[in-house]
């Protein structure tokens, strides 16, 4: 617990019931062919979540305020920062609604559906208490735990459903994509590799240290917290493959069917482990969104101010008001990741440009390997986006 930094968040930020869902949704559709899709997220968001730790240890500017520097001409500049911060509001709104979707849906495995009216309430409640708190350290060290909890869930979860250990190598070493798995491939890569992560992290990592000196701690942080949340993607992927399920409507229909071969311990598992990831993202979706509108309009950097609080108090009220309306949210939470992963080379490309940025970040730009390898992930994730482009609009 003393050890842990802001990385807690930002995995926290990613398991969240979008993730469990598609993850999921993709063992159950194909098995464990799709591990490596985990395997190449967890790695190009390692590289990523460093570099923009990296400019927030070594750099005094917000990350809007160098992207905005970075492009030429009056409006452009302006342009791309609106965009994006529309489409992380905007997103993060849509996501809310499923984050606390999900928060009830683990209530309801946990208790029963008696008082299922009343859930998304405590849920709200609680994601609202904390945020209102406005203190680091207590963000530091819920998420620490609840992280923590929703590992031994779902590996405890993975465990029981006995995984095909041959077929699972071969998922997640040997790569395959084709036109019924592209889409998948894409929402998998973008509920991991979540845009506004990018710039919740550097906000945070302001918080937690002070100055380069700071920047081994920082790269042990992120990558320990990314490999524990990849980790825990790949074992609810693996629940998945495991249980011989055809298809699914809801993640309760996960634990009904582990329910009569495992018994409540299955049922327990995956209710506390939803229960988690849904109150983690109800905080971090609001809390990345007010990060990214108060950088946006440079405001002071103060959690308790009204204006940082009405931010991330619009997007709960926003996600709350969304659950009133009837929409299926495992089919919004998909293609909304769908969205995030064509977003992503963008912003990819946005990141590699500051990292190698002797102007920016001086001696802590990245090295001739660092820039290969950031490139090698710009041209990858754009080709992904591309597939996945001319497989909805052409076949």
């Amino acid at each position: 617990m003393k050890k842990s930094g802001p990385g807690m968040l930002i995995a926290a930020a990613f398991i969240g019931p979008g993730t469990v869902a598609t993850c999921l949704g993709a063992g159950v559709s194909f098995g464990y062919s799709l591990l490596w899709a985990l395997l190449l997220s967890i790695i190009i968001t390692i590289v990523l979540q460093e570099i923009s730790g990296r400019i927030g240890l070594t750099s005094t500017r917000p990350i809007p305020a160098i992207l905005e520097s970075m492009i030429p001409g009056k409006y452009a500049g302006k342009a791309l920062i609106g965009l994006i911060l529309l489409a992380i509001v905007l997103g993060n709104s849509a996501y809310e609604a499923g984050n606390i979707a999900g928060g009830t849906l683990g209530l309801e495995a946990l208790f029963g559906s008696g008082a299922v009216a009343y859930y998304p309430f405590i849920v709200i409640l609680l994601a609202g208490i904390i945020l209102w708190m406005g203190s680091y350290k207590l963000l530091e060290r819920i998420f620490t735990a609840l992280v923590l909890i929703m590992s031994m869930s779902f590996i405890l979860t993975a465990l029981l459903v006995r995984p095909d250990l041959s077929a699972l190598f071969a998922g997640l070493f040997y790569p395959k994509v084709t036109g019924d798995t592209i889409m998948t491939v894409m929402a998998l890569i973008g509920t991991t590799v979540v845009p506004y992560n990018l710039f919740l992290y550097p906000a945070l990592v302001r918080q937690r240290w002070e100055g380069a000196g700071n920047l081994s701690a920082m790269r042990r942080d992120i990558i320990g917290s990314v490999l524990i949340g990849g980790i825990v993607s790949m074992a609810i992927l693996v629940t998945g493959a495991g249980t011989g399920m055809q298809q699914m409507e809801s993640v309760l229909d996960m634990a009904k069917s582990l329910s009569p071969i495992y018994g409540t311990a299955a049922t327990v598992a995956i209710g506390v482990g939803l229960l988690a990831a849904g109150l983690t993202s109800s905080i971090t979706a609001p809390l990345a969104a007010a990060y990214v509108i108060q950088q946006s309009f440079g405001w002071a950097p103060d959690n308790r101010s009204w204006k940082f609080r009405l931010a991330w108090g619009g997007v709960l009220l926003i996600g709350l008001l969304s659950l009133t309306l009837n929409i299926r949210p495992l089919e919004v939470i998909f293609l909304a990741q769908v969205a995030n992963a064509l977003l992503l080379p963008l912003v990819a490309f946005l990141f590699w440009r500051m990292a190698s940025d002797k102007q920016l970040l001086g001696e802590f730009r990245s090295s001739r390997t660092g820039v290969i390898a950031g490139l090698i992930i710009v041209i990858l994730v754009g080709l992904l986006a591309l597939r996945t482009l001319y497989r909805i609009f052409v076949s």
